[in-house]
């Protein structure tokens, strides 16, 4: 008995240390991004947007990062994400609403940032729309940022100058 247990458990061993190597060989390839992670971060209402994130947006793929309430895609990093931002209050910035998710965009150069309107905890992405679209990423995080509730949503000019006269 003892001569079976030992070659079983030689080639065990040989297979875990070949599946280590490989394990450390694919993530030598993709290191982890390093994020700031947001002030409210570790919000629970995070947690349902956070797993329902896509695997893709556009070409560039999901990475690991090393913060909580993080996501980047990309490598090197095109759109990187945070949860637990400051929620945006009234703004002239720019809003747009995509999916049924409004958004906050200022544009920076090269790195424009885009946060959702009405949503507590709000969420943040930082891109470069030389390098990706907003428009495709928007779209593509639409339905993960739809899992944290809104409770208002962007107004444009036409709303405003429809509302009653305050007295």
């Amino acid at each position: 008995m003892h001569l079976f247990h030992t070659p079983v458990s030689a080639r065990l061993l040989r297979l875990l240390a070949v599946g280590a190597v490989s394990g450390a060989a694919l993530t030598a390839c993709a290191p982890v991004v390093d994020v700031t992670p947001a002030k409210d971060s570790a919000n629970a209402a995070c947690a349902p947007m956070m797993v329902a994130l896509p695997d893709a947006i556009g070409e560039a793929k999901l990475r690991k990062t090393n913060s909580q309430g993080t996501a980047a895609w990309g490598d090197p990093s095109l759109v990187i994400l945070r949860c637990g931002v400051n929620v945006p209050g009234p703004t002239t910035d720019r809003c747009v609403s995509v999916n049924g998710v409004d958004w906050v965009i200022k544009e920076g150069s090269p790195v424009w940032t885009l946060t959702t309107f009405g949503r507590e905890p709000a969420t943040e992405i930082l891109l470069d729309p030389d390098k990706i679209s907003s428009a495709t990423v928007l779209a593509d995080l639409a339905a993960s940022a739809a899992k944290i509730k809104s409770n208002r949503g962007c107004v444009g000019q036409e709303e405003l100058q429809n509302l009653p006269p305050t007295s």
